[in-house]
């Protein structure tokens, strides 16, 4: 199940990047971005109107993380994103600048949340920022002078935002139930990127199809797909294992770019893809296993509470 959730997320979670390339043509970043959240926002409202186990036991203090959580991981990581591509930056070299960040969250997963990685977890995590470094260097000569360097730094800050989501849901006290924190996370993002396109002049959607195509391709992969795997793979295994897969977005991205695009794909970037590939299976071989707990044979276990007393 697990070798599965990760194959899902990560072809869910590059078609993103793909997604992004397609409605760049058609409209602004944030044009896109609020059709994309709008009509989703909508559905998942009306949906937890008629699902409210999934909102029981939700606190105040709990929804306000959740929706900053939801600012950083999806309004913030996205915008800079489809910037980025928007000022030109190829999808998969944004997807290979985001690739930093499993160093980034591994490094500090240990003082922040107690998740110490091995020593030979972070020799995966170093290989994987040399397969990543690989394909970038060879994607910034392809773009040329076409692209300003300064464009390069947008999607860095995408990535420390979604580090610092990462780490402010991974400090919860009690997790929330997956439909319920989508909702708010996509909720925020609607009311962002609506104020963000209505204060440019850009809430208009253009008449083009292939607009529609785009944006329906947005919500139904990245969001749904790779968003809620994100969330449930973290959960399931802990920040470094899912922030490892990110290794793969990059290499993926860029093959996928490739075929559909025609972007950059030379001996160069099959090098960096095999790095990274190398990098996921020397961090899961080396993820050490959590110790079956302990009993506390100072209380009763269930089935003795179970037995009268004499």
């Amino acid at each position: 199940m697990n070798a599965l959730l990760s194959v899902a997320f990560v072809l869910c979670w590059s078609s993103g990047f793909i997604g992004a390339k397609l409605g760049a043509g058609t409209a602004d970043a944030t044009t896109l971005l609020m059709w994309r959240f709008v009509p989703l926002a909508a559905v998942l409202i009306a949906v937890a109107a008629v699902s409210r186990p999934a909102w029981r036991g939700l606190t105040r203090r709990e929804a306000g993380r959740q929706v900053a959580v939801g600012a950083l991981s999806q309004s913030g990581y996205l915008l800079s994103v489809y910037y980025a591509i928007q000022l030109g930056v190829s999808s998969g070299t944004t997807a290979l600048i985001d690739g930093v960040q499993p160093l980034v969250a591994g490094a500090l997963a240990g003082p922040l949340l107690r998740q110490y990685v091995s020593r030979r977890q972070w020799l995966g995590l170093w290989l994987g920022l040399a397969g990543v470094a690989t394909v970038t260097t060879a994607d910034a000569a392809a773009a040329g002078a076409e692209v300003a360097w300064w464009a390069y730094l947008v999607p860095f800050l995408g990535m420390l935002s979604l580090v610092a989501a990462t780490f402010l849901e991974g400090r919860s006290p009690a997790p929330v139930a997956p439909r319920a924190a989508l909702t708010i996370h996509c909720v925020t993002s609607a009311v962002l990127f609506t104020a963000l396109a209505f204060g440019s002049g850009a809430a208009a959607p253009p008449a083009d199809t292939s607009f529609w195509l785009a944006t329906a391709w947005l919500v139904v992969l990245p969001t749904f797909g790779g968003y809620g795997l994100y969330w449930l793979i973290m959960r399931r295994s802990g920040v470094t294992e899912v922030n490892t897969l990110m290794f793969l977005m990059a290499p993926v991205t860029a093959v996928w770019g490739a075929l559909m695009f025609g972007e950059h794909f030379g001996p160069q970037t099959a090098g960096g893809l095999a790095v990274g590939l190398l990098a996921v299976v020397v961090v899961r071989r080396g993820a050490k296993p959590a110790p079956a707990p302990v009993p506390d044979r100072s209380r009763p276990s269930p089935e003795e509470e179970r037995i009268p007393s004499r």
